[in-house]
């Protein structure tokens, strides 16, 4: 004898989106536009983030009516890592691949204490600056918010341990994908997602504006860093064409009223190129910029990429410049970067594949 099975009926203007689509903010509208109660939605949230599971069929407190309908009108499909490569200093780089078949990296970073994943808000960047490789690789989309929390989920699962920290520093420029990244966050912030606190959840901007000043009214305490790498604005122009119109005032302007409204101060990041942009002069001009601010800076030496011809400034000078900021006051710190052995350091992510 055949079953019957009873038809689904699902609201005609209910749009088909995929769950990563949706932000955790969303969730109750859609169990209501689906008859159902308000509370499902924090049982979503914990099956598809806090116990993952890779199917509605999984969801074992919905009914099979219930995951039917989720099933046609919020397609759920999980990111999978296509590839993972380990340095020899323990940083893994992953190629992550979205079920659209766009490739995005991300980068775990172990320590004794804590785990830090380096992640994407975007496929791709279209600021073009000379020293990245992503910038060189142009923009193809942006990521969902389900998608930029997946990238930590994977991290966490193939290290087997929690995560403990993010940056939003990977391909991409996070506030021109501001809405989704914010929503984002808030999954990787939320008890109901994976439970990272805001003050370990730091945006890295290569200084849009509008974003800094909306970021500035967002009641998380999320951290704030800053791409600067030269507070001279030709120089600056030339290795971000695409912030041409992000002028250094209107930067100053929005990362001070940015303290003003937060009470938090950002970091400035200065990546180190030999030549021009390492003299003296550049180096007093920022450091002037950051003792206006009570800013810290991050002091980066640039890392190589594939056709690129910027090169970090030798040790001695990299220790010269890290004294001009002691000398003034001004807090810096000269970051040991990891993984450049895998192309997983800061500025070569460009979704390579190791060759055999």
């Amino acid at each position: 004898m055949t079953r019957y099975v009873p038809p689904i009926n699902i609201p005609s203007d209910l749009p088909v989106r995929r769950i990563f689509a949706y932000g955790l903010d969303e969730y109750p509208a859609l169990f209501k536009a689906l008859g159902q109660p308000k509370f499902r939605a924090k049982q979503l949230a914990e099956w598809l983030y806090a116990n993952p599971v890779g199917s509605y069929e999984e969801m074992t407190n919905f009914s099979e009516d219930l995951r039917a309908k989720l099933a046609l009108v919020a397609p759920l499909q999980r990111a999978n890592v296509v590839e993972c490569q380990t340095s020899t200093d323990g940083t893994r780089k992953y190629l992550i691949e979205f079920d659209d078949g766009e490739i995005v990296e991300a980068v775990g970073l172990p320590t004794k204490d804590r785990l830090t994943v380096c992640l994407s808000s975007q496929a791709g960047c279209a600021f073009g600056c000379t020293f990245c490789a992503t910038g060189r690789a142009g923009f193809r989309r942006n990521l969902l918010p389900g998608e930029i929390a997946e990238q930590v989920r994977l991290v966490e699962q193939d290290f087997g341990r929690r995560v403990s920290n993010v940056v939003v520093m990977g391909q991409g420029e996070p506030f021109a994908n501001y809405d989704a990244v914010l929503s984002g966050l808030r999954i990787l912030n939320s008890e109901q997602g994976l439970n990272i606190g805001a003050r370990h959840i730091t945006v890295s901007t290569s200084g849009l504006v509008e974003g800094i000043d909306r970021f500035a009214q967002e009641p998380e305490q999320f951290t704030l860093a800053v791409s600067l790498h030269s507070a001279i604005q030709g120089t600056r122009d030339a290795l971000m064409p695409g912030l041409a119109t992000q002028t250094l005032d209107k930067l100053f302007l929005a990362l001070d009223n940015y303290y003003l409204e937060s009470g938090r101060r950002p970091s400035l990041e200065f990546a180190l190129i030999d030549g021009p942009q390492t003299e003296d002069k550049e180096v007093s001009e920022i450091v002037r910029f950051a003792k206006r601010l009570g800013a810290h800076v991050n002091l980066i030496p640039i890392n190589p990429i594939t056709n690129g011809e910027a090169k970090p400034p030798s040790r001695a000078r990299i220790t010269q410049i890290a004294r001009a900021f002691e000398e003034a006051h001004v807090t810096a710190t000269v970051r040991m970067e990891r993984g450049g052995d895998i192309a997983a350091a800061c500025g070569q992510l460009a979704n390579t594949y190791r060759k055999a």
